[in-house]
């Protein structure tokens, strides 16, 4: 009792004391001027206005983003990054709007999310166009699965004295008269061949009515879809497709297509041995007494030695040691952003390296065999007789012609749109080598491909 009496008086006594301090307080402001005190309490208006009523901006953060790395590895020669089952992850950021802080308390940041979007929205458009014809590519080679079937049928079923093959990675549309012709010309000189000519395109009901007069005739001919995976197999073409198929190689500028062609020539010879020659070669004579043959395009004139070869005719053997360097060199070196690398400047790369190795047995044949004219003179040949003196030009060529080649390349990108003359050394060609000579001719004749 006597304790709490004693709390009791020292809580009255600073109760008392904090009164006299309140008491001072008041009677020294009572003291001070009344403009001072006015200044005081309008300075503790402002205080108090300036944080309650005041607008708070969001400033964004000045950070550098991060570099997504799309590919576990970097391999040479395949810059293309890997795209992760086709899909990618973004950072999505939302803004709040601006609010009129009124001491509430701050709302949370919206966390980040990963959201899955599609690669098309993120890929520079350059690359989306390298990634759909990848696409492309894969889904032609896709509803191929009897492609081993019908080709062993195909060879089983028939004598075939050679086997040629032909591919055609365009559209049916683009599958003109120089194409029927080159066909046409084929057989003029192996009416007992068998050609194969693997084509997406072509292996259709359509397709078949371009080749139904050859069959009409009794040649035999087929076109068939391809089966990447069953053709590439056992050959280092098989894990670059694969790499392919998996975004680890980059497609380039040049049409994947075109190089797709080098490539599959080389492992449908690899695999079944025969003849390989372009849609755009005129043939003059049998093949019948060539063996693992390659042609030159150009040759030094001062070592009268080839400088160029070109793949544009191919005779080799089955499993022959060079068509597998070919087809080892395409993967190893491939590159889609320079013409010819993996075609005219492949197989000049590999022969100038084995030339002369034993046990890599091939004749390497003068431009004259299968290139008489090269591709900057190619429209000399389609021009008709202008004067006398390129009249007796026009006839030495086409003797020269007749007498050394075995066929001619019109190299029809330069030629395509040439039209064929009446008097000009292809219009003598092609009445050398035509089998429907009245309809195919004329056709030729007219030809003016747009």
């Amino acid at each position: 009792m006597y304790l709490i009496i004693q709390v009791s008086k020292i809580v009255l006594l600073f109760i008392h004391y904090v009164q006299n301090i309140k008491r001072s307080i008041f009677a020294l402001l009572s003291c001070l001027p009344t403009s001072l005190l006015a200044l005081i309490l309008f300075l503790l208006l402002v205080y108090n206005g300036s944080s309650v009523f005041h607008i708070r901006l969001p400033i964004p953060v000045n950070s550098q983003p991060e570099h997504v790395n799309f590919s576990p590895e970097n391999r040479t020669g395949k810059s293309f990054k890997k795209l992760s089952s086709s899909l990618m992850y973004a950072v999505k950021e939302d803004n709040p709007p601006v609010i009129l802080k009124t001491q509430l308390p701050l709302l949370p940041k919206p966390p980040i999310s990963m959201i899955p979007i599609n690669y098309s929205s993120v890929l520079r458009p350059k690359n989306v166009h390298k990634y759909r014809a990848v696409i492309k590519v894969l889904r032609y080679g896709a509803k191929s699965k009897r492609f081993s079937t019908r080709i062993r049928t195909f060879f089983g079923s028939t004598l075939c004295k050679v086997r040629f093959f032909m591919t055609w990675i365009s559209s049916l549309e683009s599958f003109g008269d120089r194409e029927l012709f080159a066909i046409e010309s084929l057989f003029k000189f192996h009416p007992n061949a068998c050609l194969v000519i693997v084509s997406n395109s072509m292996d259709s009901k359509k397709g078949s009515l371009f080749l139904r007069p050859f069959l009409d005739k009794g040649f035999k001919v087929i076109a068939i879809k391809p089966n990447f995976d069953y053709i590439f197999k056992n050959t280092h073409a098989e894990s670059w497709f694969n790499e392919l198929n998996k975004g680890d190689v980059d497609p380039g500028e040049v049409s994947l297509g075109q190089n797709l062609s080098n490539l599959l020539r080389l492992a449908l010879l690899y695999k079944f041995g025969g003849i390989y020659v372009d849609t755009d070669v005129i043939v003059l004579k049998s093949f019948g007494k060539l063996r693992n043959v390659i042609g030159a395009q150009t040759i030094d004139l001062e070592t009268g030695n080839w400088s160029r070869l070109n793949n544009a005719v191919l005779i080799f053997d089955k499993k022959h040691p060079l068509l597998f360097k070919f087809i080892e060199e395409f993967a190893l070196t491939f590159n889609g952003n320079k013409w010819g690398h993996n075609g005219p400047y492949l197989v000049s790369r590999v022969v100038s390296r084995v030339y002369g190795r034993p046990g890599i047995n091939f004749t390497v044949l003068p431009p004259s065999a299968f290139y008489p004219v090269n591709w900057s003179r190619i429209r000399s040949l389609f021009r008709g007789p202008g004067d006398k003196l390129h009249s007796k030009w026009l006839h030495r060529k086409l003797e020269q012609i007749r007498s050394e080649s075995l066929a001619v390349h019109l190299w029809n990108k330069q030629s395509r749109k040439i039209k064929v003359e009446n008097g000009s050394i292809i219009n003598h060609i092609m009445l050398d080598s035509c089998i429907f000579c009245n309809s195919s001719s004329l056709n030729l004749l007219q030809y003016n491909k747009k």
